[in-house]
């Protein structure tokens, strides 16, 4: 399977910002391995939307994935009680 490269939209960078650094690690940790499987177990399709969804811990990472040009865009990183809104 070819590498993926990620890409994160500003917002969620933002958001990455305000992450208390234990949790950030992980976050980021799982962020990276989506470059070698983009639909890892554990990964849910979120209905009426092209997105997945990864949890790490109480955190949610919202992301799709172009397999055509082989790229994984992180659209949204929060707290799962936010998320969705």
């Amino acid at each position: 399977m070819a590498k993926f490269s990620i890409e994160i939209k500003k917002s969620a960078i933002k958001e990455l910002n305000a992450i208390v650094k234990k949790d950030l690690k992980r976050i980021l940790s799982k962020i990276r391995s989506l470059a070698d499987d983009p639909r890892p177990m554990g990964c849910v399709r979120l209905s009426g939307q092209e997105r997945y969804r990864l949890r790490q811990g109480d955190y949610r990472i919202l992301y799709s994935v172009e397999d055509d040009v082989c790229v994984v865009y992180v659209v949204k990183i929060a707290h799962r009680k936010d998320v969705y809104r």
